[in-house]
């Protein structure tokens, strides 16, 4: 059996669960692929394809392209970018795994203080040698505004309040019993929240609604002084608009940890050394749910659903 474990960006796929007690010839791919022609050319040998979430779509199109291909393993309990469908139509299995709750909402809030305290300009200023570059905010009495009051953005609201934060929130299906449910304030359209927030973080899924929801409309109404966090879908944001907006107002702060291609091109217009250097836009390579807890849990299931298969008894089997 050939398996191809892809999207080890971080190279610890191999060390996070026993590989060797399969028995297989275990391929590990760290990059990413965008071309089909190319993708398929890759994946064409395997029997086995265990994905890394959404990093490698696998459309019906490839699938079909994949005759070897028995067995795929996504991780987490669903991925958007996987054809079950076609998969089931050739006779694939697809398994899941069970995932962790909290690691995007703690991811959010670093970011968030990163951003409202300088962070990383603060310590680029001491790695070169100086001292204190300004000043930073506090978020006790600061207004958070959240883009999406779900799981993760009901975690948000318990990770906000012990900073004394006061908390609202806009999404197309927010009800006023959500939020009283929540204890929070409902916000009349984006554009208000946008208008009120102090820091506002984005917890939507992405879809024909949510792309570009984010537009220059949108980020225009954005305070002066506000800090945008996006760790849910790059495309949700209109980065040209961001930049703009980010240009227009030096207060502006954005940290992105998700964004419309993956791994961000070396030539990307969103690593704008301007705004990197004053420290207004804050990159990071969607860290979101990358913790070695999620990994163990991830690539440990990920080995039980392949040695399951192999027994004929597959495990957290998925369906559309």
């Amino acid at each position: 059996m050939k398996i191809a474990i892809l999207d080890d960006w971080a190279g610890r796929a191999r060390d996070m669960a026993d590989w060797d007690s399969l028995g297989a010839d275990i391929t590990v791919f760290r990059d990413t692929l965008h071309d089909a022609d190319a993708l398929a050319a890759r994946l064409e040998p395997f029997d086995v394809i265990c994905l890394m979430r959404e990093r490698t779509a696998m459309p019906g199109s490839l699938i079909a392209r994949l005759p070897r291909l028995r067995l795929i393993v996504t991780t987490g309990k669903r991925n958007l970018s996987l054809d079950i469908d076609a998969a089931a139509a050739r006779g694939i299995t697809v398994c899941g795994t069970e995932g962790r709750k909290t690691t995007t909402s703690e991811f959010a809030m670093t970011l968030i203080l990163a951003m409202a305290r300088n962070l990383i300009p603060e310590a680029r200023a001491i790695a070169d040698g100086g001292w204190q570059t300004g000043l930073g905010r506090d978020l006790d009495g600061m207004t958070l505004g959240l883009i999406g009051a779900g799981s993760i953005g009901a975690q948000m609201i318990d990770r906000a309040r012990p900073f004394g934060m006061n908390v609202i929130a806009w999404s197309q299906n927010l009800t006023e019993a959500r939020c009283a449910e929540l204890g929070i304030t409902r916000a009349e359209s984006l554009h208000a929240l946008m208008a009120s927030a102090d820091a506002i973080s984005i917890h939507l899924v992405l879809s024909e609604r949510t792309r570009g929801l984010l537009d220059a409309a949108a980020l225009g109404a954005m305070k002066p002084d506000a800090m945008l966090v996006n760790t849910s879908r790059g495309p949700i944001i209109d980065t040209d608009a961001l930049r703009a907006a980010l240009h227009a107002e030096p207060g502006r702060r954005a940290a992105l940890d998700v964004f419309d291609i993956e791994p961000l091109p070396a030539d990307h217009p969103l690593r704008d050394r301007a705004l990197i250097d004053r420290g207004q836009l804050l990159l990071t390579p969607h860290l979101g749910y990358v913790t070695e807890a999620t990994w163990r849990l991830f690539y440990g299931q990920t080995v039980e659903a392949i040695r399951a298969f192999m027994d004929q008894r597959p495990v957290r089997v998925l369906s559309s």
